[in-house]
């Protein structure tokens, strides 16, 4: 008997454990580069402010606890990292994740070497794109369980180490989507736009705001639907479906960003791959 009841009381505290991880933690709690840190702040009285890198995170209650969203940057080391939140210090493990490559050949060769003219123009749209990723508005984000904006399979997935034309440069940060032209691209939650333009890399672009630092960035599209500064409900249509900037084909590509960090979309529809 005693060799058959300690499996069976690991078995119930490895349950218990389980069952305790609250809903959120167990779909988007994937603490890898890249990825997203669950952090549980306990309870209070009302929403706690915390921050990770000196920048403001995602803090949502679930039942009567609060839990810090946290985004993890491709840049993230593996090993032990700190979120404050008032006067308190919580650590938390980053695990490690290796990404694939990918190699791309552009016929335009400016694509991948860009002219001095082309250069200043860039360093001007980066400077307005990272402006809209810092944006945190103080609204709850709607939903955190995302909806795919557009149905298709997968063509490139977020993290790949890329070449274009053998030479190496930022890795891919978001889904790529085998869609058709003009296939209209939905906002995954509500949001408002905050950001719209035409861009060297990017081609046509939208930023919506889901929330304190949640926001979704659509690229390459053929057309654009929406204005800055638009309201947005789920499932609104924000433009469609193209091939413009750095593209070799018609598809759709989703950012998805917390805290200024790119994280993998697929966290949120629940396509994450360890």
């Amino acid at each position: 008997m005693p060799r058959l009841f300690a499996p069976l009381l690991l078995l119930c505290l490895m349950f218990a454990s389980s069952a305790q991880a609250s809903y959120i933690t167990r779909q988007l709690n994937k603490p890898v580069p890249g990825g997203v840190a669950v952090i549980d702040l306990g309870p209070a009285a009302a929403a706690p402010s915390a921050r990770f890198d000196g920048k403001p995170v995602l803090v949502v209650k679930e039942q009567d606890r609060w839990l810090a969203i946290v985004g993890l940057p491709l840049t993230q080391k593996p090993g032990t990292a700190q979120l404050t939140e008032g006067t308190r210090t919580l650590n938390f493990t980053v695990g490690s994740k290796k990404y694939p490559e990918q190699r791309i050949t552009l016929k335009n060769k400016r694509q991948v070497n860009p002219d001095p003219a082309d250069l200043k123009r860039i360093d001007a749209e980066l400077a307005e794109q990272i402006k809209a990723y810092r944006s945190f508005s103080p609204n709850l984000p709607s939903n955190l369980i995302l909806d795919k904006p557009v149905s298709g399979p997968l063509s490139s997935k977020f993290g790949v180490r890329r070449f274009f034309n053998g030479e190496e440069r930022n890795p891919h940060a978001g889904l790529d989507f085998a869609v058709p032209a003009g296939t209209p691209i939905k906002t995954p939650a509500n949001g408002k736009v905050i950001l719209v333009g035409n861009y060297f890399f990017n081609g046509n672009t939208v930023f919506v705001d889901h929330g304190q630092g949640f926001i979704s960035m659509f690229c390459h599209m053929s057309k654009i639907d929406v204005k800055p500064g638009q309201q947005l409900s789920r499932g609104a249509v924000v433009g469609r479906v193209g091939s413009t900037g750095r593209a070799t084909g018609p598809h759709m590509h989703w950012n998805v960003s917390l805290n200024d960090a790119r994280v993998d979309p697929a966290i949120f529809i629940g396509a994450f791959q360890p």
